[in-house]
């Protein structure tokens, strides 16, 4: 098989295979929005609310508590929501310096309808965002962009985006354990996190020294017919994409493109949310506690909830506790800044939704009014997101 290199030897991409698209091919992925999806996804909600309406307010004191959400400052309420909008923006600044490079198809806006669309795909969908990111690598390559290219980007997109993730675990781990930073905290809400965040670090290095042309090293364990070369097949295909985005990742940072700094944006203006919620209702604890309460929180995104809901607030309410802040005053802090940051994109991410079907619909019209290069342009995935055609 002939590879195009691309970029400095770090993002590959396969000469295009077939010449058209069926129809199904063009749809809207399944995954990301299904009749069955949509009823569960509403029942749970309303089991939450009723949860929250109706059970939550009868448990001693916490209803009380609960009451106390409708004189919060409105000013600092009205600063999250600007904070938020702000996160958000961060967010489709760092997809457009990631993938919108050599792209001229996707504009400001279509990466909005993109960015909002994948966001709702991950409020329906659990297991870390799996449906957003699903929905974002469809969505482009419908733009004309080539599947290899698209899970290459993916890869240094997440590896960009959760560097800090496993930065802010570290950093503030190792601060607030060894008593740098203020805020105190048990070896197993600081420490412990910090080695896993060293971990993951250790992982990337690993991956970004794998040599460029890994899979075409390891390709004749692939060679022949049957399951067992099948299966060979897909396996040395992923870590040589995992290590084509992580370099792709870090090529970008030596590129010092600005809108990187929308991987800051994201975290940092979506963190300062929760921190002006704190001041909302009561007095702050150390930003350095709310920093990691908030990424401890955040792991509850890994259940299998739709968009982690229940499990991140369980989870950052937890570490409050862990930390000694006032259990009242962390609960309300939580639930109103998950009220801003899971709620209010969410409408405007439906409408992002079917905004991105009518874009996808005039791409596929441009692409056959184009002719045959069109078509090439536009060639489906091969069997499997990170599986060579051939």
């Amino acid at each position: 098989m002939m590879w195009q290199q691309a970029e400095g030897g770090t993002e590959q991409q396969p000469a295009p295979a077939r010449q058209g698209v069926s129809r199904s091919e063009e749809e809207m992925p399944r995954v990301v929005l299904t009749r069955r999806q949509i009823v569960l996804f509403g029942v749970f909600i309303l089991s939450g609310i009723a949860f929250f309406y109706f059970v939550l307010p009868k448990l001693a004191g916490v209803g009380t508590t609960l009451h106390r959400i409708e004189r919060g400052d409105n000013w600092w309420i009205a600063a999250g929501v600007v904070l938020e909008i702000a996160s958000f923006a961060g967010y489709v600044a760092l997809f457009r310096a990631v993938f919108v490079r050599g792209q001229g198809r996707i504009g400001w806006r279509e990466s909005y309808e993109i960015t909002m669309a994948g966001l709702v795909a991950t409020r329906l969908f659990a297991a870390a965002g799996a449906g957003g990111v699903a929905l974002t690598a469809w969505a482009l390559r419908r733009s004309g962009m080539e599947p290899r290219l698209v899970a290459c980007r993916m890869v240094a997109f997440m590896v960009l985006l959760y560097v800090i993730y496993a930065a802010s675990l570290l950093i503030d781990g190792v601060g607030l354990g060894s008593g740098l930073f203020p805020g105190g905290g048990s070896f197993a809400i600081t420490i412990l996190p910090a080695l896993i965040a060293a971990v993951l670090f250790v992982i990337a290095g690993a991956m970004a020294l794998l040599p460029g042309d890994l899979e075409r090293r390891l390709s004749g364990w692939a060679s022949g017919s049957g399951r067992l070369a099948h299966w060979v097949a897909r396996s040395v295909t992923v870590p040589a994409l995992a290590a084509s985005g992580v370099r792709t990742a870090i090529d970008l940072i030596r590129s010092r493109n600005g809108g990187l700094l929308g991987a800051l944006a994201w975290w940092g203006f979506d963190i300062s949310v929760l921190w002006a919620m704190f001041h909302a209702f009561g007095t702050s604890p150390p930003f350095t506690v709310i920093w990691m309460a908030y990424f401890v929180g955040m792991l509850g995104n890994l259940l299998p909830l739709p968009g982690g809901l229940g499990g991140v607030e369980g989870g950052m309410i937890g570490a409050f506790a862990a930390f000694g802040v006032d259990f009242n005053l962390a609960l309300l802090a939580v639930l109103s800044y998950r009220g801003i940051s899971f709620w209010l994109p969410t409408l405007p991410g439906a409408v992002a939704y079917f905004q991105l079907r009518r874009t996808v619909a005039r791409w596929r019209d441009e692409q056959s009014d184009s002719g045959p290069a069109g078509a090439r342009a536009g060639a489906a995935e091969p069997a499997g997101a990170l599986q060579s055609s051939g």
